[in-house]
């Protein structure tokens, strides 16, 4: 499979994936922003953005937000939906073969690792440690059940994304599974002085 011309004939069509009208979609974007143990982070990075519907959410969480995508159209989606926020940078990237420099204290893979073959993933889980802040939370969401267009499984994308890092939180269902993982103990409670 071509990834590119894969999200190429996808994007021929409006929101292929019902991104703004599914609630699914909705409920994993609130389940995501809700699981998200800071109130706030200084630099994040959103890869395969899509048309930007979770973009926008991530925004208002974010002092500064690079959002990077496969697909032109997708991005310039994107772009019309964070049209009110100058503090987004929208890139089009293939990852892992482009990768922008800096650390991020937020990190989000949302339904992108299960396009990437083994090794791709692998190198990607690599660079991904590389560029997660000390203080940064890694964050992946995958669905669950098998298609036509995937080539790594998502227990295996999430087994090679934690690596050597902590868990900090993991929701499943019948159709996903959220985790993320940090390079130190995230408690909330402990931040706010509650224990």
């Amino acid at each position: 499979m071509n990834t590119a011309a894969y999200f190429d004939a996808l994007y021929q069509q409006a929101d292929p994936f019902h991104y703004r009208s599914r609630w699914y979609e909705a409920r994993k974007r609130a389940l995501t922003l809700a699981c998200l143990p800071r109130p706030r982070y200084t630099n994040a990075w959103e890869l395969g953005c899509s048309n930007g519907v979770l973009t926008a959410e991530l925004a208002a969480r974010c002092d500064a937000l690079l959002a990077t995508d496969i697909n032109q159209q997708a991005l310039a989606e994107a772009a019309g939906s964070v049209s009110d926020c100058p503090h987004v940078t929208l890139q089009r990237a293939h990852h892992p073969g482009q990768w922008p420099p800096g650390r991020f204290d937020l990190i989000v893979v949302s339904e992108v690792g299960y396009y990437l073959d083994a090794g791709e993933l692998q190198q990607m889980a690599l660079q991904l440690d590389d560029s997660l802040a000390e203080d940064g939370l890694l964050l992946a969401c995958h669905w669950r059940h098998p298609f036509d267009e995937a080539r790594s499984t998502t227990e295996n994308v999430h087994r090679l994304l934690r690596g050597g890092l902590l868990e900090a939180f993991n929701y499943q269902d019948e159709d996903l599974v959220l985790q993320a993982w940090s390079r130190q103990p995230t408690s909330v409670a402990t931040w706010e002085g509650l224990r």
